[in-house]
C-alpha cells in the first residue's frame, strides 16, 4: 500500500501519519509529567533554567528540563557542542532596534530551523523552552494588540554554537512562531501567547485549527489547488461556514446532517452509492475516521474492505455518535500501491509503502517555494509513519520501487513540486479572505506547510496525491535528512536547508516590523526610474518627507512632507544642508533617518545627516566616492596592510578641468583609455579614445554641449562638467551591489554586462546572478567591498561597477547608492532582498535583515532598448503599452527608465526587458526569440551579440 495507514483490517489504531506522530506533552495538546530516562547522554543538568520573575509549577518545570535535555541530545546527535550557560551575566541589547526571531516549541521539531537562523542570522534566533520566558505587553496605540518580549532563550549562532542567555532588558520579539497544541498544556499558552500580537506571527491557533480540518483542506486543495486527493466520502454535522454551499469537487463528496440520530438509511445509501464509484478507482480497502481539530492526536482509524459495505455503515453509525457541530466522519480510499516496474521494465520490487513528505514556504511576494521532498520507505502491511522509518531522498525511495531512470524521477519531482506549491498558494489565497480575528491577529500568516503525499498511478501516470497538511513533522523530517551528512561528515551537504527560505522569510518579515512607522527624509525624488520608491514605502508602512527641486514633482503629493528646496547647486551643499536643517526643525519633524538614492544628492545628504544627527557614511567619504578621479587617485595611495589593498584595483587616471590638462593627461594614462564626466552617470558623455587628437575633440564637445544641469538634468553637472581620462582595461564588466552596516558586508550581488556598442559605453544587456566561477565571484565582491572600505564608506547600500581582467578586478567608478536602472527590482525578484529596505534600515541606525547566503531562485537575462535605436520598435510592436501587458502576463520583466521617447545624442536607455528561466542559457533564448519578434533585435542592435557573454 503507497499509504499512510496501511494497517491490518482489524486494527483499530491512531490515526494517519499526524495522528501517530502527534507528540505526547505540552506541545502537542497532552498533559501529565514527561517521560524521564529518554536522553542517553552527558551534558551539565546544573543550568539556570529558571526565568526570574516567572516561576513556573512542578510539571511545567519538568517539561522545561525535559525540553533542554531534547535539545541537547538533538545538538549531540548532530555533532554540535552543548549549549553553554552564560544566564548568569544578562545580555543586555538594543530592545525595539535589532531582529528577534523567536520560537517556542519542541527543539527536535525546529531544530534545522534554529540552526538555519543561526547562520543567517547569528545571535537572533531564539529558542524558547517554556512560555514562563516570554511575556505579553500592550502595545501603546495599538488596541487589542501586544508586544511580546524574551527574558530568557537559548541563542543560536554558526556552526551549531548556542548559549542559554537571559535578557535585560527583555528582547522584543519581530517574528514568532510556535509549535501549537489545542488540548491541555504549554500548546494553550503558545497558542495564547502567539494571539493578535504586534510582530508577525507564522502560526496561530485559528490558522492550525483550518489546517488540521482535513476535510476543508481537501476540498480546499481539490477545488482552488488542482491537487489531487483521495476519493472521500463525508458526513459532516453542522458545518462551518467556510465548508456550507461552493461547488463539488471531483471525487470528494459531502453530507450535511441535520442531526446525529436517525441517520441509518441515508447513510447506507450514500456509503453504497460511494462504494461503488468510479472515483474510488482500483482501491481495495476505504479508511473510516474522524476529521475536526479536536480528534487531532487522539482519535481510531478503521480500515475495511471495500466489499464490506455494512461493516462500514456500522462504523460510521458508531463514529456519528461522537460528532460535535463543524466534525465529520470520513470514508476515505486507500490509495493503491503502485505496481512498478511497468510492463518491460526490470523485475518487480518487493511491495512497499512509501510516504513522500515536503516543507514549502512562502517567499516574497506570498510565492510557495518548495523547498525540500524528504521520503519515508516501510514494508507494506505495517503502519508508516513520520518517525518510524528512516527519511531518505526522492531518487532513492524510487529507485527501491523499480523507478531509477532520471527522467522519471525529474518528472515525479516537478509533479511533487507543483501539487506542494499549489496546496500552499490555496491555503494562502484561503487566508487572505480572512478577517484579522479569523487569523487570530492581524500579523498571523502562514509562512511554512508540511504537505504528506502518496504516490499513485492515474491513467499510467505516477501521480502524488495529497493526504494531509501539517507543519512541524515534515519540518522535523527533512531537518533528520540533513542530519544525515552531519557529524561525522559522511558525505556532500545537502544542497539547501529545509528551513533556508523560511528563515530568509522570518527576517523579511521582522524588517518589515522594525520600520513600520519610521520617519524618513529624502533628498531628491528621481524620474519615473524611481516611482517604485513610494509605492514601496507605502507597503512597508515608512513615513516619507521629501526634499526636492521640483515643486510640481508627483512625489510630492506621495508623502507626509514636501520641502521645496533648490538641490542643484551643488557647490552651496555645505550651506544647503544648514539650511534644511533648519526647515526640518522649524518643522517639528522627528526624523529616525535621512537617505537619498538620487546621485546628485548624495553629498548633501551626508551633510544634512550630519547637521542633523542622523545615521550615514561622512561627506567626506562621500565626497571621495561622488569625484571618480579622486576616488581612483585616493585608492591607488592605499598600499596596505591588510593585504591585498584597495590599490591593487585602482586604475590609472587624471581629472581634466583645461585642455592644458588633457594634454597633460595623454603623456600619463597609456591609451587607449577612457574619458567621463568626473561626477557623471547613466554613462552620459563617456567615450572610448584611441589617441591625443580624440582626447581634445571628445573634451572640447563635452565642455561645449554639456555646461550645466540644463542641458542633460540628473547626470551630475550641477557639480561642473570636469572630465577625466583614465585607462582602458580589457575584460568583462559587471555590477557588485553591496549592503554595508558598521563597516561589515551584509550582503552582495553580483551581475554581469554584456559588450557596449564602442566606442560608447551605455549599457546594452545584463545577467543575474553572475555566470562567474565561484573563486572569481569572490574576488569580485571583495574587490568592491576593498573599494568602498579604502574610501570610508562603512554605512549604506552601493553600487560598485569593476571589469574582470585576466589579473583580477580593477574598478570602473563606485556609485555611493542603491544600484539604479533595473538593479534592484531584479535582486528583489530573484534574492527576495530589498535594497531599497536595505537603505532605510541603514539609514535609521538599524542593521539590515538580511540572509546570511541568499541563493537565487532563478535567473535574469535583459536587454536596453535606446531610443535611438529602437525608436520605430518602441512606436508600433514593442509600444510601452505591449511591454507593460507582457510583463503583466508574466512573459518578460519590464524597468521603464524614462518617461518619453526623446531621441538625443547624449541618451540613457529608455527600459529594460528582461526574460526570467531556471538557468542563464534558458533564459538568454527567451529574451533573444521576444526581441526578434518584437523588432528589438536588427542590424544595427545585435541582440544575440550582447547576451553572447551569457552562454
Amino acid at each position: 500500500m503507497l499509504s499512510l495507514d496501511p494497517l491490518h483490517p482489524q486494527w483499530d489504531c491512531p490515526l494517519g501519519s499526524k495522528d501517530l506522530d502527534r507528540e505526547v506533552g505540552p506541545w502537542g495538546g497532552g498533559s501529565g509529567e514527561p517521560p524521564t530516562d529518554c536522553f542517553p547522554g552527558s551534558w551539565h543538568q546544573d543550568v539556570g533554567l529558571d526565568c526570574k520573575g516567572s516561576p513556573e509549577g512542578a510539571e511545567a518545570r519538568a517539561w522545561t528540563v525535559h525540553y533542554y535535555s531534547l535539545l541537547q541530545s538533538c545538538l549531540q546527535q548532530a555533532g554540535l557542542p552543548e549549549t553553554q550557560d552564560r544566564s548568569h551575566v544578562p545580555r543586555t541589547g538594543c530592545p525595539g532596534a535589532e531582529v528577534t526571531l523567536c520560537l517556542l516549541g519542541s527543539p527536535s521539531t525546529f531544530l534545522s530551523v534554529l540552526l538555519e537562523g543561526g547562520v543567517q542570522s547569528p545571535g537572533n534566533m531564539l529558542l524558547c523552552l517554556s512560555p514562563a520566558w516570554l511575556t505579553k505587553v500592550a502595545a501603546p496605540g495599538q488596541p487589542g494588540e501586544a508586544a511580546l518580549l524574551v527574558s530568557k532563550a537559548v541563542s543560536f549562532y554558526p556552526g551549531g554554537l548556542t548559549f542559554l542567555d537571559d535578557f535585560v532588558p527583555p528582547r522584543r520579539a519581530t517574528y514568532f512562531l510556535a509549535g501549537l497544541g489545542l488540548g491541555p498544556g504549554h500548546g494553550r499558552e503558545a497558542a495564547e501567547l502567539a494571539r493578535n500580537l504586534t510582530c508577525p506571527t507564522g502560526a496561530s491557533a485559528e490558522l492550525a485549527r483550518l489546517l488540521e480540518d482535513r476535510l476543508l483542506m481537501r476540498r480546499l486543495l481539490s477545488q482552488q489547488g488542482g491537487v489531487a486527493v483521495p476519493a472521500t466520502l463525508a458526513f459532516t454535522y453542522k458545518p462551518p461556514g467556510l465548508l456550507r454551499g461552493g461547488d463539488a469537487s471531483p471525487g470528494l463528496r459531502l453530507v450535511e446532517l441535520s442531526g446525529k440520530e436517525g441517520q441509518e438509511t441515508l447513510v447506507k445509501e450514500e456509503v453504497e452509492a460511494f462504494l461503488h464509484s468510479e472515483a474510488l478507482g482500483d482501491a481495495l480497502q476505504v479508511a473510516v475516521k474522524l476529521s475536526g481539530w479536536r480528534w487531532q492526536g487522539r482519535q481510531v482509524l478503521h480500515l475495511h474492505p471495500r466489499a464490506e459495505r455494512d461493516t462500514v455503515v456500522d462504523t460510521v453509525l458508531m463514529l456519528l455518535e461522537k460528532l460535535e457541530e463543524e466534525e465529520s466522519v470520513l470514508v476515505e480510499a486507500m490509495c493503491p500501491s503502485v505496481q512498478l516496474p511497468f510492463p518491460g521494465g526490470p523485475s518487480p520490487s518487493p511491495e512497499l509503502a512509501v510516504r513522500i513528505c515536503t516543507v514549502v514556504c512562502r517567499t516574497q511576494g506570498d510565492r510557495p517555494l518548495l523547498s525540500k521532498v524528504v521520503c519515508g520507505v516501510g514494508r507494506g502491511d505495517r503502519p508508516l509513519r513520520h518517525q518510524n522509518s528512516l527519511p531518505s531522498t526522492l531518487e532513492v525511495a524510487l529507485a527501491q520501487l523499480g523507478l531509477g531512470e532520471p527522467a522519471q524521477v525529474a518528472v515525479v519531482r516537478q509533479r511533487v513540486k507543483a501539487a506542494a506549491e499549489a496546496a500552499l498558494a490555496a491555503v494562502l489565497a484561503l487566508e487572505a479572505g480572512l478577517s484579522a480575528e479569523q487569523r487570530g491577529g492581524r500579523r498571523a500568516r502562514t509562512d511554512f506547510l508540511g504537505v504528506d503525499f502518496a504516490l499513485t498511478v492515474v491513467g499510467r501516470e505516477l501521480t502524488p496525491v495529497a493526504l494531509e497538511l501539517n507543519g512541524g513533522l515534515c519540518l522535523e523530517a527533512c531537518g533528520a535528512l540533513e542530519g544525515l551528512w552531519a557529524a561525522p561528515r559522511l558525505g556532500p551537504a545537502v544542497e539547501e536547508a529545509a528551513a533556508a527560505p523560511l528563515v530568509e522569510t522570518m527576517l523579511r518579515r521582522s524588517a518589515r516590523c522594525l520600520m513600520e512607522g519610521k520617519q524618513l527624509l529624502v533628498v531628491g525624488a528621481g524620474g519615473v526610474s524611481k516611482k517604485f520608491v513610494w509605492e514601496a514605502a507605502r507597503d512597508y508602512g515608512l513615513k516619507l518627507h521629501l526634499v526636492e527641486s521640483d515643486p510640481n514633482h508627483f512625489a510630492s503629493q506621495l508623502v507626509q512632507t514636501f520641502i521645496h528646496f533648490d538641490v542643484t547647486e551643488h557647490r552651496r551643499d555645505e550651506e544647503n544642508a544648514r539650511l534644511l536643517a533648519e526647515l526640518v526643525r522649524a518643522r517639528g519633524l522627528k526624523l529616525d533617518g535621512c537617505f537619498s538614492y538620487w546621485d546628485d544628492c548624495l553629498v548633501l545628504t551626508a551633510l544634512l545627516c550630519q547637521e542633523l544627527g542622523l545615521p550615514c557614511s561622512s561627506p567626506a567619504a562621500m565626497c571621495l566616492a561622488k569625484q571618480k578621479s579622486r576616488t581612483q587617485l585616493h585608492l591607488l595611495r592605499r598600499h596596505g596592510p591588510p593585504w591585498p589593498a584597495p590599490s591593487i584595483h585602482a586604475v590609472a587616471c587624471c581629472p581634466l578641468e583645461s585642455e592644458a590638462d588633457v594634454e597633460r593627461a595623454v603623456h600619463q594614462v597609456p591609451l587607449p583609455g577612457v574619458m567621463k564626466l568626473e561626477f557623471g552617470a547613466g554613462a552620459v558623455g563617456v567615450r572610448l579614445v584611441e589617441d591625443a587628437p580624440q582626447c581634445h575633440e571628445h573634451f572640447s564637445r563635452i565642455s561645449r554641449d554639456l555646461q550645466g544641469e540644463a542641458d542633460h538634468p540628473g547626470i551630475g553637472l550641477g557639480w561642473g562638467n570636469a572630465m577625466l581620462l583614465m585607462e582602458f582595461v580589457e575584460g568583462t564588466e559587471h555590477d557588485v551591489d553591496l549592503v554595508v552596516f558598521g563597516g561589515r558586508l551584509l550582503a552582495a550581488f553580483v551581475s554581469d554586462n554584456g559588450p557596449t556598442r564602442l566606442p560608447g559605453f551605455t549599457e546594452t544587456a545584463a545577467c543575474m546572478p553572475t555566470g562567474l566561477a565561484p573563486e572569481q565571484e569572490a574576488q569580485m565582491v571583495q574587490a568592491a567591498f576593498r573599494c568602498c572600505l579604502g574610501c570610508g564608506l562603512l554605512d549604506g547600500v552601493f553600487n560598485v561597477e569593476l571589469k574582470l581582467t585576466g589579473a583580477g578586478p580593477r574598478l570602473i567608478e563606485i556609485n555611493p547608492r542603491m544600484g539604479g536602472f533595473y538593479l534592484r527590482d531584479w535582486i528583489l525578484e530573484l534574492y527576495g532582498v530589498d535594497l531599497l529596505l536595505a537603505a532605510a534600515m541603514v539609514a535609521c541606525g538599524l542593521r539590515p535583515a538580511l540572509p546570511a547566503h541568499p541563493r537565487a531562485r532563478g535567473y535574469l537575462v535583459g536587454v536596453m532598448c535606446l531610443v535611438s535605436q529602437h525608436l520605430q520598435a518602441l512606436s508600433s510592436t514593442a509600444s510601452r503599452e505591449t511591454l507593460q501587458a507582457l510583463h503583466d502576463q508574466g512573459l518578460l520583466r519590464l524597468n521603464l527608465l524614462e518617461e518619453a521617447l526623446v531621441p538625443g545624442e547624449y541618451e540613457e536607455p529608455y527600459c529594460s526587458v528582461a526574460c526570467a528561466g531556471p538557468s542563464p542559457a534558458e533564459a538568454r533564448l527567451r529574451l533573444l526569440g521576444l526581441c526578434q519578434g518584437l523588432g528589438i533585435d536588427g542590424p544595427n542592435y545585435p541582440v544575440a551579440h550582447f547576451l553572447s557573454h551569457f552562454k
